[in-house]
């Protein structure tokens, strides 16, 4: 967005204004900025390992579970994972570090090929492919050969970890020079989990298979899905040649990472189930999977809208209804799609009032759950980035919440907004 002399003036009297004159001065400086990192990358840089994480989703968890194997300080607030926040990242890579990890997304066609060619990865983690940004990338096919340019950029002495369940991202080893080694479930995986169990709310354990060895492993990370960025954790940690004891130890140390299936006490004995940071169709249903293998009295659910549906919205929210009717007691629909969800679960024989219509706001949103809310139960939050409903967790969680706004196109959570307990109070809102 371009803005006149006066509308900057006006952002330039508020931090968040501020802020936002910032990141558009960083975005304009995008094609001389990733030239400077990829220069830095060839020369003061080249002697630091790379490892990008790529995929659809859960990238971020297993950026954080890859530094952890590794022995790399966790950072609190992930960094950008595209354009200039990915350059900037690059640019801090110093020639005595032995790695260094970067998260990269994309969200159109024509995007990966470029960040290969800055990053110049040592290591590529390929987490999935799915539907999201499905306006932008249409099919799964284009977002696997999207997504396979950073594999495909690998040097023969590099690696590529691939996730073995995932058909499409299996795939990329046949055009790679690269060694590949594979993760998941699958009986050929090079690592991997059998004999998952959940142990709500402190985690999973399973055990793990890997280089001819077996281990008994726990996590703080919760649900099936979850288990991926652990497997992917240990083949790098292990191509690395670091003790796989140790490994293990540092990756069942690491707390969940905010918003993505995250258990979360309250006050009185219920659980929150965070997982409010984005949407994607199958995100729902792995949310789906874990608040199911929960044990609680009452299964609970704050549920937004879809994010870019690939396809029909009918039948999609019909097949959701009917999914959460199956594993809720009383669902609570925020956003557009009340009687679409509501349909699903009746064509079921399933009864419609276990859905609320929450009118209002998200602070109505809130003090409606809080008022259902008892010992023992909990609560899966689930909805669009736009959305943010993690201002419904933060409510529930004690916070002061006066932000009201139905959507926020910010990429950022809003525990750390400085709007979150101020409000907007007649403001114009800077998205």
């Amino acid at each position: 967005m371009r803005y006149g002399l006066r509308e900057l003036g006006g952002l330039a009297r508020t931090s968040l204004g501020r802020r936002t004159i910032w990141r558009g001065a960083l975005r304009q400086s995008w094609p001389l900025l990733s030239r400077i990192a990829g220069t830095h990358r060839r020369t003061f840089g080249r002697s630091c390992k790379v490892i990008a994480v790529v995929g659809s989703y859960g990238k971020t968890t297993t950026t954080r579970v890859v530094k952890a194997a590794l022995g790399l300080p966790a950072s609190g607030r992930p960094p950008a994972n595209c354009w200039t926040g990915l350059a900037l990242g690059l640019l801090r890579v110093q020639p005595c570090d032995p790695h260094a990890v970067f998260e990269v997304g994309i969200a159109d066609v024509g995007q990966m090929a470029g960040y290969a060619r800055m990053l110049r990865a040592d290591v590529a983690v390929v987490t999935c492919v799915g539907t999201e940004h499905h306006r932008s990338l249409n099919r799964p096919e284009v977002t696997r050969e999207e997504k396979a340019h950073m594999v495909r950029a690998l040097p023969a002495s590099g690696l590529a970890v691939l996730n073995a369940d995932d058909a499409h991202v299996l795939s990329m080893r046949h055009g790679t020079r690269a060694r590949v080694m594979t993760y998941g479930f699958a009986g050929d995986s090079d690592v991997r989990a059998a004999r998952l169990r959940a142990d709500w709310p402190l985690g999973m354990g399973f055990r793990l298979r890997a280089d001819g060895r077996e281990r008994e492993v726990r996590t703080h990370l919760f649900g099936r899905t979850m288990v991926y960025p652990v497997l992917a954790a240990v083949a790098v940690a292990l191509a690395e040649g670091l003790d796989l004891d140790d490994v293990l130890a540092r990756i069942e140390a690491l707390p969940p990472t905010p918003g993505r299936l995250q258990p979360v006490p309250l006050p009185g004995g219920a659980f929150l189930l965070r997982d409010d940071y984005k949407s994607s169709l199958e995100t729902i249903d792995s949310a789906f999977d874990a608040l199911a293998a929960v044990p609680a009295e009452r299964r609970l659910v704050v549920l937004g809208d879809v994010s870019e549906p690939p396809g029909s919205q009918g039948p999609i929210y019909r097949s959701l209804g009917l999914r959460v009717a199956e594993t809720a007691s009383r669902t609570f629909i925020v956003g557009r799609q009340f009687q679409r969800y509501v349909a699903g679960a009746r064509r079921a024989g399933m009864a419609g009032d276990r859905f609320v219509r929450v009118g209002g706001g998200i602070l109505r949103a809130a003090e409606v759950v809080r008022t259902e809310l008892r010992g023992g139960d909990v609560v899966l939050i689930k909805g669009r980035d736009t959305e943010h409903l993690d201002r419904v967790a933060l409510a529930l969680q004690g916070r002061h919440v006066r932000c009201d706004l139905p959507t926020c196109r910010r990429k950022r959570t809003c525990d750390n907004c400085p709007m979150l307990a101020r409000g907007w109070d007649g403001l114009h809102p800077v998205t």
